[in-house]
C-alpha cells in the first residue's frame, strides 16, 4: 500500500532535479512584473510571467509615465530586432521563412501579415514620393538669358541642342532657342490634346442627348454614371496635363488595399495549380505574403539604388554609380530565381514540375496583375 506514494515522491523528486531551461526572449524582465500570485484577470495560479489558462502577462503598468515611455520603446526596438532577424531568410534564404513557419519556429520572425504591411507601406511610400517629386529644374544659357527648363522640356531641349550642333557655326546665334521650345511644346500639347469628338459609340461621335452610351445588359444608373465620365474626361485630362501628380496620387492611394485585396486570389492559384499537395488554403496565403514581402522589400532596394545612381552621377562619381548600378542588375536577376527556388523548397516537388508550375503561376499572376493595374488606372481616373 505504501508503495504508490514512495514511486510518487520519487518522480516528484525526479521532476524537482530536472533543470529548467529559461530564454529572455521567452519571459518578461523582473522590473516589469507585478509580482502577482494569481492572475488578475481569471485567478489562476502563475507558474510564471503569463498565465497558462488565458494568456495574460503579469505586467505591472501601475508605474511612472517615463518608465513606461522607457518600455514601449524597448518594445519598439524588440519588434525591430525581429524584423531584422526576419531579413535575412527573407532576402537570402528563398522559402527557407515560410518552412520555419509552417514547421512552428515562429516566434523568432516577425508574423507574415505584419511583415507584409510594413513591406508594402515602405515600399509605396517611397514610390510615392519618388513619383511626386519627379520634376526638376536645370537652366540652359542664351544670350545672356536664363531659360528654365522642367522635365517636361527635357527631352526637346535635348533634341534642339542635337539639331543647333548640325548647323554651321554662324547660323547657329541667330537660333532663338525659347521659341523653337514653346513652338514645340505647343506643337506636342495640340497633337495629343484630348477631345469629346475621338470617343466613338455606334460607330458615330458620342454625345451625351443624341448618341449616348447605352449598354442593354448594363443597370441605368451605370451607364449615366459612363456618360457623366465620358462628358467630363476632357477636363479631367486637362487637370492631368497640367499637372500628372493628380493621377499619380489617387493611383497610390488605391494601389495598396488593391494589392493586398489581391493576395488571397494569388493564394487560390497556388491552390489550385498544388491542389494534390494535401496543404491547407493557409499555407499557400502565408507563402504569398512572404514572397510579396520579399518583391515588396527588393523593390524598395533598388528604389533607394535609384536614387544613390542619380545621385553619384550628379556628383561626378561615376565608379560609385558603375556599382549601384551592377546592385540593381544583380536584384533584378534574384527576385525571379528567388521565386523560383522558394517555390521548390516550400512544395518539394523536382526541379521540372516546379519549373513548369512557375511558368503558369507566372502568367496567371500577370494576367491577373494587369487587369489589376488596369482596372486601379480606370477607377483612378474616375475618382480624380
Amino acid at each position: 500500500m505504501s508503495s504508490k506514494p514512495e514511486n510518487t515522491t520519487e518522480d516528484n523528486r525526479q521532476d524537482e532535479a530536472l533543470p529548467v531551461v529559461r530564454s529572455a526572449a521567452f519571459t518578461l524582465a523582473a522590473k516589469k512584473l507585478a509580482g502577482s500570485g494569481q492572475c488578475l484577470n481569471c485567478g489562476t495560479d502563475l507558474k510564471g510571467p503569463f498565465c497558462y489558462y488565458c494568456g495574460q502577462p503579469d505586467r505591472n503598468f501601475m508605474r511612472f509615465f517615463p518608465a513606461l515611455l522607457r518600455d514601449l520603446m524597448e518594445d519598439v526596438l524588440d519588434f525591430d530586432s525581429r524584423f531584422m532577424r526576419t531579413m535575412k531568410p527573407l532576402l537570402f534564404k528563398p522559402g527557407c521563412l515560410t518552412r520555419d513557419y509552417m514547421e512552428g519556429r515562429r516566434f523568432r520572425y516577425t508574423p507574415p501579415m505584419r511583415l507584409y504591411i510594413f513591406s508594402s507601406i515602405v515600399f509605396f511610400l517611397l514610390a510615392a514620393f519618388l513619383s511626386s517629386d519627379a520634376v526638376s529644374i536645370k537652366s540652359v544659357k542664351n544670350d545672356g538669358d536664363i531659360v528654365q527648363v522642367t522635365t517636361e522640356t527635357a527631352v526637346q531641349q535635348e533634341k534642339v541642342e542635337e539639331a543647333l550642333e548640325k548647323l554651321p557655326e554662324n547660323i547657329r546665334p541667330q537660333v532663338n532657342v525659347v521659341e523653337v521650345l514653346e513652338e514645340s511644346r505647343q506643337e506636342d500639347d495640340d497633337s495629343g490634346a484630348f477631345k469629346i469628338d475621338d470617343i466613338q459609340f455606334n460607330e458615330e461621335p458620342w454625345d451625351r442627348e443624341t448618341n449616348p452610351v447605352d449598354i442593354k445588359w448594363l443597370p441605368g444608373w451605370l451607364n449615366d454614371r459612363i456618360n457623366e465620365e465620358i462628358e467630363e474626361s476632357p477636363q479631367k485630362a486637362e487637370q492631368i496635363n497640367e499637372n500628372p501628380n493628380l493621377i499619380i496620387d489617387k493611383v497610390f492611394d488605391i494601389l495598396p488595399a488593391t494589392m493586398f485585396v489581391l493576395l488571397p486570389v494569388v493564394a487560390l492559384i497556388f491552390k489550385f495549380w498544388y491542389l494534390f499537395a494535401k496543404r491547407y488554403y493557409v499555407e499557400h496565403l502565408i507563402f504569398s505574403l512572404h514572397n510579396h514581402s520579399f518583391v515588396f522589400v527588393s523593390l524598395f532596394l533598388i528604389l533607394l539604388a535609384n536614387v544613390a545612381i542619380s545621385m553619384l552621377n550628379n556628383s561626378g562619381d561615376s565608379a560609385a554609380a558603375t556599382g549601384m548600378e551592377w546592385l540593381v542588375i544583380v536584384i533584378s536577376v534574384w527576385i525571379p530565381l528567388y521565386l523560383l527556388v522558394s517555390l521548390r523548397v516550400v512544395y518539394q516537388q523536382n526541379w521540372f514540375m516546379t519549373i513548369g508550375k512557375f511558368s503558369v503561376i507566372g502568367i496567371s499572376y500577370l494576367t491577373l496583375l494587369t487587369f489589376v493595374t488596369s482596372g486601379v488606372a480606370i477607377a483612378s481616373f474616375v475618382l480624380l
